[in-house]
């Protein structure tokens, strides 16, 4: 969340750096909403200060001059904390400020092309769909899924589920043992506070899904990824600097109401209501959080690579990335059913925007105490993989060659044919 403080010393600025990510904020507002805040503290505090000087003099005369202060001092604390609250739930809903080499842009037309990776397949055929061929193979179910569940949701079966899980441990290992991740298995899900910590609520809100507990219970929601509850373990932490950068890995099911989305994508899994995804996330030194993210998409375009699919890299606009990022790098794959690239990866750096929201510090060398960095980036995401895998491994009979990779988590079967 942004500093008032900040603000103050340089409104014009901070407007500029939100005109450049297309928000409108009402500023004269802040301040005013800022000014009467810090008038109502002074004026709190002068009263304190009046209160306690009288009880110095233990002068029995003033005590209903003392009585009628402490009312005053109440009604204060009480129109203080409302202000407060005004200004806090405006702040709160503003974005990070991008990075200045971020392209300006209101949407995805205005991001940038960094690279192409990849042999684009050439068919003798006509390529066909992720959900035909897997639907023909008869291990991609969505007529089940709607019958037992709702639309946006699939059965996985057979091969198509081995392979999935396969995609899952392949990626899982590569960023232990080579990458150097930690392993986690988190919660799936998450408080208010910490999902408002890396910056889902208030503004996303509508995107969530809410689990009940009980009448008295905290509110909880489903993760909409892993990213959620793996920044937030060093929430309201002092971190040891000789302890970073961390650097964490989990695979979990994912659950988006995908509000926004009506009537995009409504065949295949391209966009679902839950899904597997494999998340990397650091928490770092400030200072080292564009290196931290160069080094985070290659790990996970390394993934890419050593699946044979093609793909390419762009760097977001300021208008298409996320609430909390500062800056973006998605990753997409070539699908042949398409003829374009889809979005696989989104590697973010939030620099000190989501620990400022988390309180999440450490202390650095000479004792001193600042916030931490933050990033988070899929690594990947398992349904996408399997999506590609699907497309640009097919045959003209509709079989699927198995990526050599991924062979020894499949038995060593090198094709998947129709039962």
């Amino acid at each position: 969340m942004h500093n008032i403080k900040d603000i103050r010393q340089n409104p014009d600025q901070f407007k500029k750096y939100l005109n450049n990510r297309f928000i409108d904020i009402d500023l004269k507002k802040i301040l005013s909403l800022d000014e009467k805040n810090r008038k109502l503290i002074q004026e709190k505090e002068a009263l304190e200060k009046e209160k306690k000087d009288i009880s110095k003099t233990k002068d029995s005369t003033l005590f209903e001059k003392s009585k009628k202060i402490s009312e005053q001092i109440s009604k204060f604390i009480k129109e203080q904390s409302s202000i407060k609250i005004q200004l806090d739930d405006i702040l709160s809903s503003l974005p990070n400020i991008a990075l200045s080499d971020v392209p300006v842009g209101k949407d995805e037309n205005s991001n940038k092309e960094i690279s192409k990776n990849g042999k684009i397949p050439k068919f003798d055929f006509k390529a066909k769909s992720h959900y035909e061929l897997g639907e023909n193979l008869n291990m991609l179910d969505f007529d089940l899924a709607t019958k037992t569940t709702g639309s946006r949701f699939v059965f996985v079966k057979d091969k198509l589920a081995q392979m999935e899980r396969a995609i899952t441990n392949f990626m899982l290992d590569a960023h232990i043992n080579v990458n150097g991740y930690k392993e986690v298995s988190p919660p799936l899900m998450a408080s208010v506070s910490t999902m408002f910590g890396t910056g889902q609520l208030p503004k996303f809100e509508n995107d969530q899904f809410e689990i009940k507990l009980d009448e008295d219970s905290e509110r909880k929601f489903l993760i909409p990824t892993a990213e959620v509850i793996l920044t937030n373990m060093a929430k309201e932490q002092i971190l040891n600097q000789k302890n970073l950068p961390m650097r964490l890995v989990a695979s979990t099911p994912c659950f988006r109401k995908e509000a926004g989305s009506y009537g995009k994508d409504t065949k295949g899994m391209i966009r679902q209501h839950q899904f597997y995804k494999v998340e990397l996330v650091s928490i770092v030194e400030p200072k080292t959080c564009l290196d931290e993210l160069d080094r985070m998409t290659n790990c996970a375009t390394k993934i890419l690579d050593d699946l044979k699919l093609p793909y390419r890299k762009i760097v977001l606009s300021t208008g298409d990335m996320g609430f909390s990022a500062e800056k973006t790098f998605d990753i997409e794959v070539w699908l042949p059913s398409e003829n374009k690239y889809r979005e696989i990866s989104s590697c973010s750096s939030c620099g000190t925007f989501q620990a400022k929201r988390m309180k999440a510090r450490f202390k650095n060398s000479k004792n001193e105490t600042s916030f931490l960095g933050t990033l988070n980036g899929s690594g990947l995401a398992v349904g996408r993989t399997l999506i590609a895998i699907l497309e640009n491994y097919q045959n003209e009979d509709g079989s699927i060659t198995i990526p050599e990779v991924l062979r020894p988590y499949m038995n060593n079967l090198d094709k998947i044919t129709s039962n």
